[in-house]
């Protein structure tokens, strides 16, 4: 068995099997319609929705979502052949990021009703191209194309038949995954992207014999980055628990330190010092982890545990980015006057680079991202 079949069955995911016709949508001047071959036309579809904020009881299915639409020539439609949860969905539906949220879909507050709802869930998607847009070049991404994208928090999610995306927010699907498989990846592939290469400016170039901490080392971003990170010849420790030690192992660690065992600083601090540290943990960890650095050398600390979201739903949008930005211009100026850098990293919605993670799957150098999360 693939060891992402063994992944994919782990993982909560979502199999959505349709028979629905296939759709066209023709552009004239300001006019959009959309027909389907059967000519009758198609404005719903089978999801699972929401439509407020709180537990698992909000969830809904029905056969009435709305079905969606190509509104910039450069977007496609997918028909969602397998779809995955994060924990980003579970807090979403909790009501977290809702303010951010809906400033990202509305800007300009040009929806008077300010609801986001019915709201579909479900970031990672895997799927069959149904339609593109105008300015969807041909030799990117055609009708039939398999691919699987992270679908932006802000965007209606995958838990739905289909769901439309820019174009440059999918990638072909790896060949060697089916799509449970497949969808088991994108999200957690381009957290630990963003992450690493945009915020801690490492690559495959420049990441030989670096020395990488990573706290949290079992989840799926965690595990996705140990991979990545051993690809291109980092020398990598990671903190988990005695039971994750036998899996982090099984993906190349060098070192790995059980924080179970006592205050996991303690044994870290023995260690020689980091090129880069990535928390997934958060909490108290940044009050001791950038002493772990390699101090005068360019060495980054990076978190994807930050107040931002927590920020804008407890202040409102202006007030939040406000604090935000003192939070972390402070934090960034009082340890630069150590010799090392403080990052926050989140989640940014990128097709090229799972263009490179899809090579980098078809090549067998990263086997499986441990992602295991439940509604719950």
């Amino acid at each position: 068995m693939h060891p992402l079949r063994h992944l994919a069955c782990s993982r909560w995911s979502c199999l959505l099997n349709s028979r629905a016709p296939c759709v066209k949508t023709l552009f004239h001047g300001d006019q959009r319609r959309l027909f389907n071959t059967s000519n009758s036309r198609m404005t719903i579809m089978p999801a699972w929705v929401i439509d407020r904020y709180g537990s698992n009881d909000v969830l809904r299915f029905t056969k009435n979502a709305g079905f969606p639409i190509i509104n910039y020539p450069n977007e496609v439609i997918v028909k969602v052949h397998a779809a995955g949860l994060n924990p980003i969905d579970v807090s979403m539906r909790g009501g977290y990021g809702a303010a951010t949220m809906a400033m990202k879909r509305d800007p300009l507050n040009i929806n008077q009703s300010g609801s986001e709802f019915p709201l579909i869930l479900g970031r990672d998607m895997s799927g069959v191209i149904m339609e593109c847009g105008l300015d969807v070049a041909p030799a990117y991404f055609k009708e039939g194309d398999e691919v699987w994208a992270a679908i932006p928090p802000w965007k209606q999610g995958s838990l739905a038949e289909f769901v439309v995306l820019s174009a440059n927010e999918v990638s072909k699907k790896p060949k060697c995954l089916s799509h449970i498989e497949a969808a088991a990846v994108p999200y957690v592939a381009a957290t630990a992207l963003s992450a690493l290469v945009n915020t801690g400016g490492l690559n495959k170039d420049n990441c030989a014999k670096k020395r990488i901490l990573i706290l949290g080392g079992s989840g799926g971003v965690g595990t996705f980055s140990i991979q990545m990170l051993k690809a291109w010849g980092a020398h990598v420790t990671v903190t988990c628990s005695q039971n994750a030690e036998r899996l982090v192992r099984g993906l190349g660690v060098d070192h790995v330190v059980d924080y179970t065992a006592g205050p996991v600083e303690v044994p870290l601090r023995a260690l020689e010092k980091f090129d880069l540290v990535l928390d997934n943990v958060g909490g108290d960890t940044e009050n001791w982890a950038l002493g772990l650095l390699k101090p005068w050398c360019g060495a980054k600390y990076v978190t994807l545990v930050t107040p931002f979201l927590r920020n804008t739903d407890r202040l409102g949008i202006a007030d939040g980015m406000l604090q935000t930005g003192v939070t972390v211009a402070s934090k960034a100026l009082k340890h630069l006057s150590k010799g090392v850098h403080y990052r926050w990293g989140m989640f940014a919605p990128n097709g090229p680079a799972l263009d490179d993670i899809s090579e980098m799957v078809d090549a067998g150098k990263v086997l499986y991202s441990l992602n295991v999360h439940f509604l719950s």
